[in-house]
């Protein structure tokens, strides 16, 4: 039998979720000031985002499924531990090869933020599995959204490297906070750590439901990246012509993605999942209409977005409290394999978003997300016809 979180247990993980996730972006305002400090060009700096996204597909294959093998306070206290050294060892870097390998460090420490939704649904009391991966999930998009805010003031205060040093200290009092308040039981799962790696690929052959699960969440994440992408090189060309300021506001639009979270969690709780995750799609599809109609009109265009990003967050956290639920004791390897694809696929929707533009317009881009909407809340009905609502937390 899984113990239930502390109280405030799950307010804790959500928090570190949020500052875990938020050290893949709060470098990236100050990445002009980073090359001048190394004296490199931008477009070398340049790959320090890229080296988080490595660091953090890395840390989802091989970091998560830890969550089958050892304790939270344990696990999570570590992985803290790690992602401020990490953040020590970029904020003394003099060159940008060890700048770049802290990175890769820091991403793959940072997947923290997906063992902490992991193990808030895996020891969510009964029937709040849902509410407990929508709150953590709720912290990393405000870690998400606020980190570039917070990232470029400290900048601005004190430099980018002590900016780091700050964040470091904020990730070694979660450590601290996780290693005295989260849990201490050991998940029962009886293979080795190897024997779980090797037992990944399987997963998605043996497990409709998983395959279900990547399917549609990798078409709303392609139709997510599509849009955000396109959107700023839309707004920055003719006839819009908008500074970088004034694109960034538009991110703004993402706070009603935050704040449906909470909401979410409780609806998944009461309702099957695919029948929370297609309203949610159909919701982001409506956004990806109002964005079909242009972006001549600043707010039509926010409340697209708003639309778009809330019904995709909304979606992602029943999603995820989906696949915990398939099988709990093995819901660390079942997450692996989901966020590999997931942002495979969200890469993949990143790559082709320029091409898109040039050949069918911001309208036909607009489409295009839509119908990778409409197909997902399609199949999330074909792919699981027979689900019901969670009531136990397994």
């Amino acid at each position: 039998m899984t113990r239930p979180l502390p109280r405030g247990g799950t307010l804790l993980l959500a928090l570190i979720a949020g500052t875990a996730i938020a050290n893949n972006y709060a470098l990236q305002p100050a990445l002009t000031a980073v090359a001048a400090d190394l004296d490199v060009p931008l477009s070398v700096i340049g790959l320090v985002p890229t080296a988080a996204l490595a660091g953090s597909m890395t840390g989802f294959a091989l970091l998560l499924p830890l969550t089958d093998h050892l304790a939270p306070h344990r696990l999570v206290a570590a992985q803290l531990t790690a992602l401020a050294a990490g953040l020590a060892l970029a904020a003394t870097a003099h060159g940008p090869l060890p700048l770049l390998a802290a990175y890769l460090l820091i991403g793959a420490a940072a997947s923290v933020a997906a063992q902490a939704g992991n193990i808030a649904g895996r020891h969510a009391p009964p029937g709040r599995r849902g509410t407990g991966v929508a709150t953590v999930a709720a912290g990393m998009s405000a870690g998400i959204l606020l980190s570039r805010l917070v990232g470029g003031a400290l900048t601005d205060a004190f430099g980018w490297r002590r900016m780091l040093l700050v964040f470091a200290g904020l990730v070694l009092l979660g450590a601290l906070a996780a290693a005295v308040l989260l849990p201490r039981q050991r998940p029962p799962e009886r293979r080795g750590y190897g024997a779980t790696l090797a037992a990944l690929p399987p997963l998605l052959r043996d497990r409709p439901g998983l395959r279900g699960a990547v399917i549609t969440g990798g078409l709303w994440y392609f139709a997510f990246n599509i849009v955000w992408v396109t959107l700023a090189l839309a707004l920055a060309q003719p006839p819009y012509a908008l500074e970088p300021t004034a694109i960034g506001l538009y991110s703004l639009a993402g706070l009603l993605g935050f704040a449906a979270l909470p909401f979410t969690g409780r609806l998944a709780d009461r309702y099957a999942p695919r029948t929370v995750i297609t309203g949610s799609l159909l919701t982001a599809a409506a956004g990806a209409v109002l964005l079909a109609t242009g972006l001549r009109t600043p707010a039509v265009t926010a409340l697209g977005l708003a639309l778009l990003d809330a019904g995709c967050f909304a979606a992602q956290a029943a999603n995820q409290s989906r696949i915990i639920a398939l099988d709990p004791a093995r819901s660390g390897s079942l997450s692996s394999v989901y966020l590999v694809l997931y942002f495979t696929t969200g890469a993949l929707g990143t790559s082709v978003s320029a091409p898109l533009l040039d050949a069918f317009g911001w309208p036909g881009t607009a489409l295009t997300a839509l119908a990778a909407l409409l197909l997902a809340a399609l199949l999330t009905r074909v792919l699981a016809p027979g689900e019901t609502a969670h009531r136990t937390a397994g």
